[in-house]
């Protein structure tokens, strides 16, 4: 069977659907897509972009696959969990497995201040897969000065909201939520909990709003509020640009300067800290685990080590970053990390 004929064959579907056709799916075919954040909605959606047939997709993730993940982060398993795989990497071979004609990259990285440009320049559109409005609002930063357009993606318990976001066209993260909420005023998943069914929900409508830019240059003009629990669903008219926005109107890029956001973390309401030194190091995790092993149990793979201190747990990867178990205050996780890693 011929490429041509593969691909044919593949799409036939999708390119039934008359708003694709054949010259929508070469659209789709050609297209670069950046998944920020592979948890719950970034793995959902980049399974069905993969399964769409997009060009070239990168998934950036920080963090490492647990068992509570495979609740609801669709292409995880339990031996991802038990060998501490980073999610970039098992979303990558998952995601290969499911299409070859795919180019599929992970990144295990945080996104920061520094790293934005080098991973995210040049794409066609970037796909919200976060979990914290801090990240969140650097990528509006980012798209908005570069006019990339981006998907904007968030669940909780059985609610969900979407929205695809065109600089300067329509309304930016910061028109619709111009301040940060005060830390710890939110509430996340690991302190409301979360439907695995909201998170196809929201993820569908993120590819939908994907596929339509793609194919049609522009997005819907609504923004999605459903709970599937209570069967509400709601289609709000997203309207216009702030012209008092700090972002898209007066072009403040906080998050983007570095001015905003911090080094010491806490993660998504979960009793664990990530630590990022600035600016990013190269460690050698072998040295590493084998000095830390004299004294505490080390487990590694080639992504990272996770290393048990007493009560905590510190998994450490290449880039210098760090997650600490078993705590939530963040000077003491600097004061981990500098005693068993370093300044």
């Amino acid at each position: 069977m011929s490429d041509v004929s593969g691909k044919q064959n593949r799409y036939s579907r999708q390119v039934l659907f008359p708003a694709i056709g054949e010259a929508g799916q070469e659209k789709i075919s050609r297209s670069r897509i950046v998944v920020v954040g592979c948890g719950a909605l970034g793995s959902v959606s980049s399974e069905m972009l993969v399964r769409a047939g997009v060009g070239y997709l990168r998934v950036i993730d920080r963090d490492f696959v647990e068992l509570n993940n495979l609740q609801r982060q669709s292409l995880f398993t339990e031996s991802d969990a038990d060998q501490t795989i980073p999610k970039a990497i098992a979303a990558q071979k998952a995601l290969r497995r499911i299409n070859s004609g795919v180019s599929v990259e992970g990144l295990v990285q945080d996104l920061t201040a520094d790293s934005i440009a080098d991973v995210c320049d040049g794409f066609d559109l970037l796909v919200d897969g976060t979990d914290n409005f801090e990240t969140r609002y650097l990528i509006n930063d980012f798209a908005v000065q570069r006019g990339i357009p981006w998907v904007y993606g968030a669940a909780l318990g059985s609610y969900g909201v979407c929205l695809g976001i065109e600089p300067r066209k329509s309304p930016c993260i910061r028109c619709l939520f111009p301040d940060l909420p005060p830390r710890g005023s939110v509430e996340t998943c690991d302190t409301a909990g979360i439907l695995s069914s909201v998170i196809h929900v929201v993820s569908a409508t993120q590819v939908s709003q994907v596929l339509r830019f793609l194919v049609e240059g522009r997005f819907s003009s609504r923004m999605l509020h459903v709970d599937v629990w209570k069967d509400e669903w709601r289609s709000i008219a997203a309207g216009q640009p702030d012209a008092t926005c700090p972002c898209c109107a007066k072009e403040q890029f906080e998050f983007l300067a570095g001015e905003q956001g911090t080094f010491v973390t806490q993660l998504c309401g979960r009793d664990a800290v990530q630590v990022r030194p600035s600016p990013s190091v190269s460690l050698d995790l072998h040295e590493i685990g084998e000095r830390l092993r004299r004294s505490f149990e080390v487990r590694s793979n080639p992504y990272l080590i996770r290393v048990q201190i007493d009560e905590l747990e510190m998994v450490l990867f290449a880039d210098g970053r760090a997650v600490i178990k078993g705590l939530s205050d963040l000077s003491a996780a600097r004061a981990v990390y500098a005693k068993y890693v370093g300044n």
